[in-house]
Parts: C-alpha cells; structure tokens; sequence
C-alpha cells in the first residue's frame, strides 16, 4: 500500500496524451453503441423478437443481467449493451428494466472476488468479506423491494421517459432536437454499414455487432486501465482523508467521483477492500463509499445514450441512475435500514471466517448456479 500511496505523478505531458487517448476512446465507445444498434436493425425485427422471447419474465431478465455481467467483468459493458438494443428497438424498456438491476447484482462478484486474497488472514477475511458483501446486499434488498414496485406501478420507467422528455427535448416548434454526438458517431459507423449493403442482413449484422461489442468492451477496458494510471496513489490518499473525517454524504460524493472518473464501481469497492481487511477503516465507513460507487457507475449507460437517436435508450439509462437512488434513499438516511446490509454482511462474513465451504457456496451459488438454473427453468 505504501509503494501506492507514495507512487510519482505523471509527467503533464504523458498526462495530456492519456486524456486525449481517453476521449479517442470514449468516442470509439459511443461508435460501438451505435455499430450495436446498427447490427440489431440489420437482422429484423423477427430476430429480435426470437433474441429475447426467453428473458421476457422480470426474473429471467433479472438472472441474464446478473449472469452477463459476471461473464464479462464489467455492469457498464452490460449496460451500455442494453442501452444499444433498447437504442435499436429489439429490447423494450419494460423488459431491460430487470437486466440493468440484475447487472448491479453482478458488478458486486468483483469486490467478493478481491476480498478472497485475505482468506487465510481470520479476523482480516472477516472484515474484508463484508466489506465486499455489504455491497451485495444493498443491490439484491434495493431489487427486491424495487422490482415488484415497478412491476405493479412502473415507477422507475414513467419517472425516466418524464425525464428523457425533458432531457432530449421532443420537438420544439415543429423541429426534432437529435443529439449531435449522435450524428457526430454515426459518420464512421455509417461509412461501414455502407460498404455491407452487398452481404446478407445475416452477415451485415453479424459483423455489426461483432465490431459493436468488441468496441464497447475494448474501450471500457482501456479507458478504466487509464483512468486509473492517471489517479493512481491519489485515489488511495483521497478515500483515506476523507474517511478519516467521518463518513456520510461526503464519503458517498467521494465514492461518485472517483467511479466516474475511472470508469468503474469495481476499482472503487475494490480499494476498499484491502483498507477494511487492516482495520483502517469500518464497515459503516465504507458502506457509504460503496453507495456512491454504485451510483457513479451509471455514467456508463448515461454516456452510451447519446450515441443512441431513439430516445428510449436515455429513459433506460435513467432507469439505471433512478433505481440507484431509490436504493440509497431508501437503505442510507434513516439508521435502522441503513443497519440492515451491514448487518447481514458482517452475519455473511462470521459465517465465511468459520467455514471456507459456505463462501465458495455463496460465490457460485449467488453470481452463477442461481442465474444459470434460473434461466434454464424460465426458458
């Protein structure tokens, strides 16, 4: 920890080149989004209609999200695809709603993953286990009480298309308002639809979505590795100023920067990690920490809107950042509910500290088995 803390900053100049890689990559993210929407569209409706005629059940939706971000390692990949095929009208809002909160389940594996590097340190396990078990907790009680909400009032959904009305504009005087980093991405993209109107729909897509995801993925990856070299020593020295102060709202600001910054709720919970396994700082410290990272994630599918031209893709990407707020309105201001993750965490953790067979069980049976039996019965 010492080395990071201590680590040399770097240069202005390699600085300036990493920003302006940074945004050569964003760009390459958003081109990836609208390639993923472009690739949807070149296969018809019919296959997207036969795509998602499995995951049409809430639960299904909800498992796929869970198992498809644990997959790839990363609830903003997932996310931004989401965003890309509500984009592209073969996923309706109503469906994609259960998937962005399964892939804030599955975004928590990485935590629970990192804390597993102390299981042979006793007391320093326990600590660290709840600390990335905390964050568990928060998304699977944020769903449970969210989900059936939405699914009996649509709560999530009506408050995020008021909020893209009001965000992309509608029409004004008779004009559509389309969002110029829209048409400023869909140049290239557009150049290499083009060069497919010779091949088959099947082939077209295909290689649509091929350049679609491998952009996304390839982006995210290289912009968090970046980020990260960027913020390096100063993201350990910030969380530990700041929670040397107190928790609340300001170590939850705290935890919403830093994630948008690198571009992950992974490397902000997984920092923690390590600070609550030497006793550093406390659960109810972090906890805060955690909440911020959660909702600071959301940038992602906020990003990834603009490359979409319908604006169904901003109201799902707002569904995304307003079930995060609910989650913390609901389990951080009033004690008594802020206790219940905590609580359950630290019970998890004693649990795991006595027997390395429940957290192996807990891991594959939350982040896979439960997913993967789920969707085979739901199919």
């Amino acid at each position: 920890m010492t080395d990071r803390l201590d680590a040399p900053s770097p240069s202005r100049g390699s600085t300036l080149i990493r920003l302006a890689l940074v945004l050569t990559l964003l760009y390459a993210f958003l081109g990836g989004v609208k390639a993923l929407e472009l690739g949807i569209n070149a296969f018809g409706a019919e296959f997207a209609d036969r795509l998602f005629e499995n995951v049409s059940h809430p639960v299904a939706g909800l498992l796929a999200g869970i198992l498809a971000t644990v997959l790839v390692q990363s609830s903003s990949v997932t996310t931004a695809t989401i965003v890309g095929l509500v984009g592209a009208g073969a996923l309706p809002v109503a469906s994609a709603v259960p998937m962005v909160m399964g892939a804030n389940i599955g975004t928590t594996v990485t935590a629970t993953l990192v804390s597993l590097g102390h299981v042979r340190q006793g007391p320093e396990f326990r600590r660290a286990f709840a600390g990335a078990t905390v964050h568990d907790f928060f998304n699977v009680l944020t769903v449970l009480v969210a989900l059936p909400l939405e699914l009996a009032t649509g709560f999530l959904s009506r408050a995020a298309d008021a909020l893209t009305d009001v965000f992309r504009g509608g029409e004004v005087s008779g004009i559509t308002m389309e969002s110029p980093i829209a048409a400023a991405v869909e140049a290239p993209i557009g150049l290499l639809e083009q060069a497919l109107e010779g091949v088959s729909s099947v082939v077209a897509g295909s290689v649509l979505l091929g350049v679609g995801l491998v952009l996304i993925f390839t982006a995210l990856t290289f912009i968090t590795k970046l980020m990260r070299s960027l913020m390096a020593g100063g993201i350990e020295r910030s969380v530990n100023r700041m929670l040397d102060k107190g928790a609340g709202l300001g170590a939850m600001l705290l935890g919403l920067v830093v994630t948008v910054l690198v571009q992950s709720s992974s490397i902000t919970t997984s920092i923690l990690i390590p600070l609550l396994a030497a006793g550093i700082i406390t659960l109810p410290n972090a906890f805060p920490v955690t909440l911020g990272a959660n909702l600071g994630t959301t940038i992602t599918a906020l990003l990834a809107s603009l490359a979409a031209v319908s604006p169904e893709g901003l109201t799902i990407a707002l569904v995304h950042t307003l079930f995060n707020l609910f989650g913390i309105l609901i389990f951080y201001p009033l004690p008594a509910m802020r206790e219940i993750p905590i609580r359950l965490a630290q019970a998890t953790s004693d649990l795991a500290q006595k027997n390395r067979t429940w957290v192996v069980a807990y891991i594959g049976g939350t982040f896979v088995l439960l997913p993967v039996l789920g969707l085979y019965f739901l199919a």
